[in-house]
């Protein structure tokens, strides 16, 4: 009997190849599109993106009554930043005309990226900051533009890019995309956090439209407060959430202490000395809201978020954008008015996605 060595076909051969280098395989009518999935708007995902490096490791925009500085994880001394710390990415400073000084804590900053993990108490044990730790670089885009972009980190091994983008009147729009490039999620998912650390607020509680997680209750303001740090920490998003196993012992205490209530709108506030801080979300990336009474030292809260991404692959990309505000008001009826249209901007995003 003769025997035939098999040999693959070129197009398997191709396949394989892109398999072992991290690429995303497979004919696309195949696969149905993740409800994550990136839009191409950084320079991580669309080529298209122009930019340039700066040797400094700040950027500063400013339009309408606003003024932020973009920092990477370098530590900074300027006279707009004095000693601000290494490891905190973001916004070094955030500032309206005429409303007072930086609204983040000076030596830290506001949506700050932090953690990269799935559950497993092994993905934090070396590092739980990895976004802190593994260089970054800004790319400037244009003079209201600036992204923070980090190579695949030493651990999760994700390659990301976060986009600050000052709208007309000053609101910031903030895109992240990002892109597994190692089999390191042993629970079927990735979940990513943000800060930002409130300079000495009157309250370090925050205000969201929800209702108890258990029972009937129609929606209504909730003014939620966390009496410790990793206690009634997270506000997941009514309906159905995805299954998120994690270890008994994680050590990041607010990612899985949820509150008894559901968020119903994807937006919150906090209100410090005469301003309120505004995030907002699109209700299809499903962002989870995030609080403690002291993430940035004593009376210095952290108003936070987080991300799930079900079932990641290695070399997809996956994406989502939110918007943060800062106005020169804590009226609620005011504060409602005045992000209305960005509000709707988002909703309008998720419901065109569909």
């Amino acid at each position: 009997m003769t025997h035939r060595r098999w040999l693959p076909s070129p197009r398997a051969f191709a396949l394989a190849l892109a398999a072992c280098a991290g690429l995303a395989v497979g004919p696309p009518a195949a696969r149905a599109a993740h409800p994550f999935a990136a839009e191409g708007i950084t320079s991580l995902t669309n080529p298209a993106v122009k930019y340039t490096s700066p040797e400094a490791h700040h950027a500063t925009l400013r339009r309408g009554p606003i003024t932020a500085i973009v920092v990477d994880n370098e530590p900074l001394d300027i006279p707009e930043c004095p000693g601000h710390r290494a490891g905190y990415n973001g916004l070094a400073l955030l500032r309206r005309e005429g409303a007072g000084g930086n609204l983040f804590v000076p030596s830290v900053a506001g949506l700050n990226f932090e953690h990269i993990h799935d559950g497993s108490s092994a993905s934090v044990r070396e590092e739980k900051f990895e976004p802190r730790k593994a260089p970054m670089q800004l790319r400037l885009i244009d003079t209201h533009t600036v992204e923070v972009y980090q190579p695949p980190t030493p651990r999760m091994r994700l390659e990301s890019c976060g986009r600050y983008h000052l709208l007309e009147d000053g609101t910031i729009e903030y895109t992240f995309e990002c892109i597994p490039r190692g089999a390191t999620f042993r629970n079927g998912y990735l979940a990513l956090f943000w800060a930002s650390y409130i300079h000495q607020p009157e309250s370090t509680n925050i205000h969201f439209i929800g209702q108890p997680a258990e029972g009937p209750d129609a929606p209504r303001w909730i003014e939620a407060a966390s009496p410790a740090h990793g206690v009634d920490s997270t506000h997941p998003p009514r309906g159905e959430l995805p299954r998120l196993p994690h270890d008994d012992d994680f050590p990041l205490t607010l990612v899985f202490h949820r509150s008894r209530y559901v968020c119903v709108e994807p937006w919150y506030y906090g209100t410090s000395h005469g301003r309120a801080y505004v995030q907002m979300f699109r209700p299809r990336d499903r962002i989870w809201l995030a609080q403690s009474p002291s993430g940035g030292g004593t009376g210095n809260p952290a108003w936070d978020f987080q991300w799930f991404i079900p079932d990641p692959k290695i070399g997809e990309a996956y994406g989502f954008t939110m918007r943060a505000a800062l106005l020169a008001t804590t009226d609620r009826a005011a504060i409602v008015q005045a992000t209305q249209p960005h509000r709707d901007a988002l909703a309008a995003a998720s419901r065109s996605a569909k």
